[in-house]
């Protein structure tokens, strides 16, 4: 499996997270990294980064989390997000770093997609700064739904 040329495919099929300038800088087996630029165009009024520019980077680091594990059954079936929650730790300054892990194995995940049709899964997203603090964490509750 190419994991280069997925991460380069995914950074160009979402139009908003190139907006954001948001980079995939890892993607595996249940796994997703993607980074937040320092940029004054994401700061808000108090200068710091901006909380959707936050919710927008651990959503696309629990998308990149996923990919390689469903990539043969996402030529046919369309991932959406069902919910998600954020809780914003602390003032996050400078460029961000969220960190996605899959919850359940992918053997799990792939046998219930098998046997149901569909699947549903969360993943956790840690958000962090240059220091390496947490200023946010995050769950998404995702849907892998059946063909109709």
């Amino acid at each position: 499996m190419d994991f280069e040329l997925m991460r380069a495919g995914l950074e160009q099929a979402v139009p908003f997270n190139r907006h954001l300038g948001l980079e995939i800088a890892e993607l595996g087996f249940g796994r997703g990294v993607v980074r937040l630029p320092d940029d004054d165009r994401l700061r808000n009024p108090l200068g710091s980064q901006h909380a959707g520019a936050l919710f927008a980077a651990g959503h696309a680091a629990s998308g990149t989390a996923f990919v390689a594990v469903f990539l043969e059954q996402l030529q046919d079936l369309t991932p959406v997000a069902e919910g998600a929650e954020i809780a914003y730790r602390t003032i996050a300054r400078g460029p961000i770093t969220a960190t996605a892990v899959l919850g359940g194995t992918a053997e799990e995940l792939l046998a219930q997609l098998e046997r149901d049709g569909s699947v549903r899964f969360a993943v956790d997203v840690s958000l962090t700064d240059g220091a390496g603090t947490t200023v946010a964490e995050m769950t998404v509750r995702w849907l892998l739904p059946g063909g109709s």
